[in-house]
């Protein structure tokens, strides 16, 4: 909820360069202190007399358009993408009921060897990699746990659709360019080293 009437920008909840070599210091800097921040401000100068003034940022994405949606679907997503990682860990996998989840619905694609795990994994940098221009690949559930990948250009959320974001890969370029240029696959194989799966299972299981 804006505090005062303005939203603040998150703090983050690891050191500048706790995701290296996932994400660069220098990405994370100007990813979050200069792009995050800009949507901030942003939005906090079109709020003032708006129908939106006073509501949440889940509640501006669900009923915005124009430049109030683009604005605070971009803080509401980078809050999440932000906020579900930590410093890299080795064989990095999901946790209780996410994990079975998982299991349940993905074994069935795993080809060739792969846990169902692997073949999760592929399906979403596929989809991160094949969306077009900018926007976020997402995990999101329904109201009974079942679990989807999904392309979401530009700001877009699966809250829009009803559904309960879990995890996201930003895909924007200024999410990956300093680091990876333009090999955007690369950057998305990487961030499954620091994904905090203790906190997309919380979002899971609410």
């Amino acid at each position: 909820m804006p505090i005062e009437g303005k939203f603040l920008l998150m703090e983050l909840p690891y050191s500048p360069d706790a995701l290296v070599p996932a994400i660069s210091a220098e990405t994370l800097s100007f990813h979050h202190g200069k792009h995050l921040e800009a949507y901030v401000n942003n939005l906090n100068a079109l709020l003032p007399g708006s129908r939106y003034e006073g509501l949440s940022l889940e509640d501006i994405v669900r009923t915005a358009d124009g430049g109030a949606f683009n604005n605070a679907g971009q803080i509401l997503n980078h809050n999440l993408y932000f906020s579900q990682f930590h410093a890299p860990q080795e064989n990095n996998q999901p946790v209780g009921r996410l994990a079975a989840a998982i299991t349940a619905q993905f074994a069935a694609m795993a080809t060739d060897g792969q846990s169902a795990f692997d073949a999760f994994r592929a399906a979403f940098e596929k989809a991160g990699t094949s969306l077009f221009g900018s926007g976020w690949v997402w995990l999101s559930s329904d109201a009974d746990g079942q679990l989807e990948i999904s392309q979401e250009p530009n700001a877009g959320n699966p809250i829009t659709l009803g559904r309960t974001p879990l995890l996201t890969f930003d895909v924007w370029e200024h999410a990956y360019y300093l680091d990876y240029q333009n090999r955007r696959p690369a950057h998305l194989s990487a961030l499954w080293s620091i994904i905090n799966w203790e906190e997309v299972e919380r979002r899971y299981v609410g």
